[in-house]
């Protein structure tokens, strides 16, 4: 009769009790060593290392945080990442995050205040130690970030404020600068600027056509727009009704990165040659801005510098252990980047400040 095999099982994951034993020290120590609450000799410490090392150990953060240990975890939302704004930010936040030491989660809410809300919820369960969100498009809804969960753990904002006034926001100058390249487009002589938006809800896209209906009132110019402008299929049609109206636009301003693509591939569909015929210029940069026929010219927005500029106030509430009482708001400077597509002549690209 064959002897029973015995059962697979898998390998016992080391304990803080073995590093100790192999370390010759007492857990305790082990334990000031990892957190670094509690000064330790170099010696020492260099022994718990190498065991920790040794062993492959990892500590449970979940029992950390239990034990009123930091979790060192931060979180991160933002509408979606296919925009590179918001992709450039996350980015810019991460490298900060690491320099902390700490460790990131990332989620989208899809423009959707429930889905933001639960991700937060979540991230809240976890024990993050803070979140940084762009807040999502709220449609005449109260917003549930002002809800008490939010008023326990540090929250910053940035690209849109957040509906709770207390919460600290980064921002950038998006109606001065949406009314300096609108009026740098009335300088080439057009009087027939049509603002290309996403959505009215959306407040960087509202701020931005402030910006534009200032500078063209300013001008004694009839405003003109299209909305909802959210595919290239939209933009398409939006475009060609424009182009064919009584009174076309000679110039589109359009309202952000995804906008400006859309547009542009639309005036190429369409067969329209940029600028001679019609002018494009748009807020926000991307990558390829500098390589489209014609360069694009822009309002840049400095998406690194908000990124670290929201998380470092953030890491600024948590240091202090607090919730701010009264939102910071911070407001970044943005730059004009005239390339060819808005009339300018120059062969390399002209930034002004």
């Amino acid at each position: 009769m064959n002897a029973k095999k015995a059962p697979h099982s898998r390998p016992r994951k080391p304990t803080m009790n073995d590093v100790a034993r192999l370390a010759g020290v007492g857990t305790m120590t082990v334990s000031r060593v990892l957190s670094g609450t509690v000064p330790v000799s170099e010696s020492t410490a260099q022994k718990v290392r190498t065991a920790v090392e040794q062993l492959q150990y990892q500590p449970n953060e979940l029992a950390r945080v239990f034990r009123g240990q930091q979790s060192r975890t931060i979180g991160l939302i933002v509408p979606y990442l296919y925009d590179s704004f918001f992709a450039n930010c996350a980015h810019a936040i991460s490298e900060v995050v690491m320099e902390h030491g700490y460790s990131m989660i990332l989620t989208t809410s899809h423009e959707d205040s429930l889905i933001e809300f639960d991700a937060a919820e979540k991230m809240i369960q976890r024990h993050v130690e803070g979140v940084l969100m762009i807040p999502a498009r709220v449609d005449g809804t109260r917003s549930k970030l002002m809800e008490d969960l939010f008023r326990r753990t540090p929250l910053v904002a940035f690209d849109r404020p957040s509906p709770n006034p207390s919460v600290d926001v980064v921002l950038v100058q998006n109606s001065a600068g949406a009314r300096r390249m609108v009026e740098h487009l009335i300088e080439h002589g057009h009087k027939r600027i049509c603002f290309v938006g996403l959505n009215h809800a959306l407040y960087t896209i509202h701020a931005r056509f402030t910006g534009y209906r200032q500078a063209m009132r300013h001008a004694n110019l009839s405003e003109d727009s299209l909305w909802d402008c959210t595919s290239l299929e939209h933009a398409l049609d939006g475009v060609l009704k424009k182009l064919k109206s009584p009174h076309p636009p000679t110039a589109f301003f359009t309202s952000n990165n995804l906008t400006t693509r859309f547009v542009l591939a639309a005036l190429h569909s369409a067969g329209v040659t940029i600028p001679e015929e019609v002018a494009l210029a748009g807020f926000d940069d991307f990558d390829l801005a500098e390589m489209t026929s014609p360069p694009l010219s822009v309002i840049r927005q400095p998406a690194q510098q908000m990124g670290k500029a929201a998380i470092n106030l953030l890491f600024e509430r948590i240091a202090q252990n607090e919730v701010a009482p009264g939102g910071n708001r911070i407001v970044l400077p943005v730059e004009m980047v005239l390339r060819r597509s808005c009339g300018c002549k120059h062969l390399l690209p002209k930034v002004v400040s």
